[in-house]
């Protein structure tokens, strides 16, 4: 009979099989009212799982993460439900849980409207209320193939047939609604209390452009009502901050059909890219880098030796001359293996440090292009280092200093750190992966960092260290890594000549910081809302004469601030200063200097500041002295 061990380190003994949720009863009415479902060895499974064994067993609430994701998963069948009561001739197809909520997939013969969703979220809480028990059943998969093509659901017929016959098909029941599901699922519809439905987007059944188009209906689900309130203003401050609406509004870029997912930059977007190549050019400087170029174009045999044109091939632009084929380099690395192999090396060398801000190309599906965040031409402040084995904790340690370093100075202070780990299938031996995930969570550990682990997540190639960066909004992106490459090296023919004077593939440690730059600054713009800190603004600054009289004395200003080497302009329309400062305002800059006869009198400027403070009247050397303040600091 099962002993159940609780997290706590208490134990319980049961003379009979018994369900979670009889376990949480025992355990108190508090728990077991707020009982979703339970997690048994490690798997989630419902409240009305029978253990007849000896297990570890934690009861799985609203608090916790496994929780949340049961509640988006029963809401998802919730509005399915919904959607048959209203809709009785729609077929349901999947509803899976995605990040903040979950979708729902349907078959309808036309399309939902705004005023369909009002009434099936309506519809979904008057069900919630009625407080209908989630039943879990079973059924031999040919059976309920048959059950479902009774019903006219054709898609589900089609999932069901498609697993192993030999597999029990597994059912969930609420009210007069039954649905296939693995689960788990909360206890009774009464447990979804908070969710919205978002919209309505068009999505190919089983993701293949050949298939029927389906209608995704998007909702979102929380346990409490203040957790929706605060996703639901991050969504509206999510559109407000979009890149690509600022990137207009600021002229900062443009994308148009005839070069889909490839940017035009206007000058102010490009003042933005050439300050950020430029300070991550200093981080190479300083960190032992040597910048190189490789071509863009390169043989396919190249491309074969290192595995892309076998794997890849489907996501590269290819060309051929003169019998031969080539593909634009969707990646930097086999070219940096080239010029490793240019010359004999040896364990003296290393680590040998690589960087390029190489321009790839990738032929990305034109339905998942979005802005500068996804593309297919863009640019990486890539790097890779030639070392030994045991050389790999000493580069991650400088590496992690490093990126740590320049997320602060872009104003990414909330930095999550993790590590991908061996997956399968991969190549290499057991204990070269012992070796290389050792080695980055040695390095971590000697930065004082902490880290969450991916189990099998890491490359096929090697383990990887990833940076997910928190904006000011809440949302998470991942951004750079550190990836350790056991094969690349030797399928290219990378050697060094070690001590013993026997030649070796070294070690080839992928890295990146930022990643792709137009992704990078997609971000940057959305992080902070266009308003720039002072040293990435296109425009810092401008001067804005009040009439005629100051219009010399201004550009005379702009033109000792620029010589001084800040970005400034000079507003010398015959326009009033509420309108010029009012046009300004909404393109974001740092600051305005307003010049009148006052302050053309006494050689100052007025200074307002982006968030309209009025900091008085300085003199030009004051002001300066403030701007590379603020520079040095990068506030």
């Amino acid at each position: 009979m099962p002993d159940i061990r609780l997290p706590d380190g208490s134990a319980r003994h049961f003379d009979h099989p018994v369900t979670v949720a009889e376990v949480a009863a025992s355990i108190g009415p508090g728990l077991a009212k707020a009982a979703l479902a339970g997690n048994v060895d490690g798997k989630v499974v419902d409240t009305s799982f029978r253990i007849d064994r000896d297990a570890s067993l934690a009861i799985v609430t609203d608090k916790d993460a496994a929780g949340l994701d049961v509640i988006r998963h029963s809401t998802a069948h919730l509005l399915a439900y919904a959607v048959k009561e209203l809709f009785p001739d729609a077929q349901v197809t999947i509803g899976p849980v995605i990040e903040d909520g979950f979708y729902y997939d349907f078959s309808y013969k036309r399309p939902f409207t705004p005023e369909d969703l009002a009434a099936i979220e309506k519809r979904m809480a008057e069900l919630a209320k009625k407080d209908e028990p989630v039943v879990r059943s079973e059924m031999p998969r040919d059976d309920a193939v048959k059950f479902f093509e009774g019903m006219g659901e054709h898609y589900k017929a089609e999932i069901i047939a498609s697993i192993p016959s030999n597999e029990p098909i597994s059912l969930y029941r609420e009210g007069g609604f039954i649905d296939l599901c693995r689960g788990p699922h909360v206890p009774s519809t009464g447990k979804l209390k908070v969710f919205k439905l978002m919209k309505v987007a068009g999505a190919y059944w089983r993701g293949d452009s050949k298939n029927e188009m389906l209608q995704r209906i998007y909702g979102t689900a929380w346990a409490k009502k203040e957790d929706l309130d605060a996703y639901l203003h991050r969504i509206e401050e999510a559109e407000k901050r979009d890149h690509r609406k600022l990137g207009k509004q600021l002229d900062l870029f443009h994308l148009q059909d005839e070069a889909p997912g490839m940017v035009f930059w206007h000058p102010k977007g490009w003042s933005i890219w050439q300050v950020v190549e430029q300070y991550m050019r200093g981080v190479y400087r300083k960190s032992g880098y040597q910048e190189v170029r490789c071509p863009q174009i390169l043989d396919r045999s190249l491309w074969e030796k290192s595995g892309h044109w076998q794997n890849y091939k489907d996501n590269m632009f290819t060309t051929e001359s003169e019998k031969h084929d080539f593909a634009i380099k969707p990646m930097n690395c086999p070219g940096h293996v080239q010029i490793f192999n240019s010359d004999l090396r040896s364990y003296r060398d290393l680590p040998l440090r690589y960087g390029e801000f190489g321009a790839c190309h990738r032929n990305e599906p034109s339905g998942a292009l979005h802005g500068l965040l996804r593309v297919r031409g863009f640019t990486q402040d890539d790097g890779h280092i030639f070392c030994k084995a045991d050389q790999i904790q000493s580069e991650v340690v400088a590496f992690h200093t490093q990126a740590m370093n320049v997320y602060r100075d872009f104003g990414f202070d909330d930095v999550a750190v993790k590590i991908a780990l061996r997956p399968t299938p991969r190549l290499g031996s057991d204990e070269e992966w012992d070796r290389a995930e050792a080695a980055l969570r040695d390095g971590l550990n000697a930065c004082g960092a902490e880290w969450t682990e991916l189990p099998g997540e890491g490359a096929f190639y090697g383990p990887k260290i990833e940076y997910h960066l928190k904006d000011s909004i809440g949302r998470s992106w991942q951004c750079g890594t550190m990836q350790v490459d056991f094969q690349m090296p030797g399928r290219l023919g990378a050697e060094f000549v070690d001590q013993d004077d026997v030649r070796k593939p070294p070690v080839m440690l992928h890295r990146a910081i930022v990643g792709s730059l137009e992704r990078f600054i997609g971000m940057l713009i959305e992080h902070h809302a266009g308003a720039f800190p002072l040293w990435l603004a296109p425009v810092q600054a401008v001067v804005l004469s009040i009439t005629d009289r100051t219009a010399a004395y201004a550009q005379g200003i702009a033109e000792s601030l620029e010589g001084a080497g800040f970005r400034v302009r000079a507003d010398l329309r015959n326009e009033k200063i509420t309108y010029k400062i009012r046009e300004h305002s909404l393109q974001k800059l740092p600051y305005q200097l307003i010049v009148g006869d006052k302050e053309l009198e006494a050689s100052t400027v007025a200074v307002r500041t982006r968030s309209g403070e009025d900091l008085g009247a300085m003199s030009l050397d004051a002001l300066v002295a403030r701007f590379r303040e603020d520079l040095t600091a990068r506030r």
